[in-house]
């Protein structure tokens, strides 16, 4: 085991890193949530860990997002992402997929080649289509739902899909899937917050983008990290 985890390996023990290592990771969206997640994953032992995400750095998402700064702005954030993640472990296979999920790229994700699927997608439609597909072939899937419009991380939890109370996105989701009688076919555990505030100005240049905080991507991204952690070792 790499010196770089000595501290986890002291609290985990050797077995729990040695199953760390041996799991495959894919993540969907390196954005505020995505991005801390990927990021406490390797960090805790993780060594094989894909990224899907189409987007580019913006000056918007500098407040919260790990791959965000002044000189990466316009750089692909998987790119940003591989490249600070090979520099925490070199040795690691960190690949970097600049590609948006959806219906018509699903085909050319092997799921069932992972042990853990990770859902950070913003888009609700893409979202519902990577729960659909990933709960259709019975591998584990751990998501994010909405981390905007928050500022008490004291109120994050993790709860199974239909058990989520107070989330605009979850709900959002629940009727989709009702509308379209097409439902997930598993359970699937999700991290969430029941606190909804109000913008307090109007974004002219991106008027749906609501107001997101750092201190509460992070730490939804890092539950999740925490969700495959804690798994990976009770094996």
């Amino acid at each position: 085991m790499s010196p770089i985890y000595s501290r986890t390996e002291l609290l985990l023990g050797s077995q729990a890193m040695n199953s760390l290592a041996e799991k495959r990771v894919i993540i969907f969206g390196v954005g505020g949530v995505g991005s801390w997640c990927a990021e406490a994953l390797v960090r805790s032992g993780i060594t094989h860990l894909t990224m899907v995400d189409n987007d580019l750095v913006a000056i918007s998402n500098i407040n919260r997002q790990l791959p965000a700064t002044s000189s990466t702005i316009g750089q692909p954030k998987v790119e940003v992402m591989r490249r600070r993640l090979m520099e925490i472990n070199p040795e690691a296979e960190i690949v970097a997929r600049q590609q948006r999920y959806s219906a018509d790229t699903a085909a050319s994700y092997d799921l069932e080649g992972y042990d853990y699927v990770i859902d950070a997608i913003d888009s609700l439609q893409d979202k519902a289509n990577l729960i659909l597909h990933a709960t259709s072939l019975h591998v584990r899937l751990f998501s994010s739902m909405g981390a905007a419009l928050k500022s008490d991380p004291s109120r994050i939890r993790v709860a199974e899909f239909w058990k989520v109370n107070g989330c605009p996105l979850a709900a959002a989701l629940r009727r989709r899937f009702r509308k379209a009688g097409n439902y997930p076919s598993a359970k699937f555990s999700c991290v969430y917050s029941d606190e909804l505030l109000q913008n307090r100005l109007t974004n002219h240049d991106e008027p749906r983008a609501n107001g997101t905080l750092i201190h509460i991507t992070a730490v939804f991204g890092l539950t999740l990290a925490s969700m495959v952690i804690r798994d990976a070792a009770k094996e």
